[in-house]
């Protein structure tokens, strides 16, 4: 029996060297870090947007640090809200369990599950067995190519040998218990969000899901709702005024998200009743 239900807003916390920022995905590269476009640096620290997010009980968001300096700031967010935030950036099959212990809900991976951008399934069931599926998020951001999304590592620079499907989302979900994909051409943009991709999603995905990538008003909350049918949730980043954007007010998209929880919550009920 299928369950009907809203999709929410996810919250993110994206670090580079030590700060929160919202960086045009495709731009981050540690060949050319000339070619960097950065739309926003906070100045409030990692933690106080983590408080921020639990204050208004947006659960379910990542903290997902690009590139190396950033495991201060990573474990100052966790620690402001234990087993509220999710970590990516490095994590592999060795260090998972301590990210979950300085208090991750979940831990995500990409790269380490792709070496020489070649799929892994060894390495997957070895991460999923050492802190269990329950912990554990596969992130599948993906680059578009002709008439399909092949999963992207390494910041999105490297392209994958896996293609995104039914089958390759059925075989992951085995193993983990949330996706998380980044659409990388749009991400930072604001031009709004994959929509074909985020269709497919929606008939795809068997497992919670958030997509991020694009997202430029707060109706595209409802748009994802209705193309996924609910079965895909959304992040917002530079739209945000909370990260220097001007189209979407942070405060706006909390009493959106808390109807729609709400929503959730009496579906739930009433199925189980």
């Amino acid at each position: 029996m299928s369950i009907t239900r809203c999709s929410l807003f996810r919250p993110c916390i994206d670090l580079h060297n030590g700060q929160v920022k919202q960086i045009v995905g495709g731009t981050l590269s540690d060949v050319s870090p000339e070619a960097l476009k950065t739309n926003f640096v906070a100045s409030q620290s990692s933690a106080e947007f983590a408080r921020l997010y639990k204050e208004h009980s947006l659960e379910g968001g990542h903290v997902i640090k690009l590139g190396p300096g950033n495991d201060q700031a990573a474990r100052d967010a966790l620690a402001a809200w234990p087993d509220g935030l999710q970590i990516g950036g490095g994590i592999n099959e060795n260090n998972a369990k301590t990210w979950i212990d300085a208090g991750a809900s979940k831990v995500i991976v990409t790269s380490y599950l792709f070496p020489n951008a070649k799929f892994s399934l060894e390495r997957l069931r070895a991460i999923s067995a050492a802190i269990g599926k329950d912990r554990l998020v596969v992130d599948v951001s993906c680059r578009r190519r002709g008439d399909q999304w092949l999963v992207a590592m390494n910041k999105w620079q490297d392209v994958t040998d896996m293609s995104m499907s039914k089958e390759s989302l059925d075989m992951l979900s085995e193993y983990c218990s949330e996706f998380l994909i980044h659409a990388a051409d749009v991400e930072g943009l604001c031009e709004g969000i994959d929509q074909e991709l985020v269709q497919k999603l929606g008939e795809w995905v068997t497992i919670p899901t958030t997509y991020a990538g694009g997202a430029k008003d707060i109706s595209d909350l409802a748009l994802v709702d209705r193309l996924s049918k609910g079965r895909v949730d959304l992040t917002y980043g530079s739209a945000l005024d909370i990260f220097g954007g001007s189209r979407v007010k942070f405060d706006d998209l909390v009493k959106e998200t808390t109807i729609r929880q709400t929503k959730n919550k009496t579906t739930l009920l009433q199925v189980t009743a």
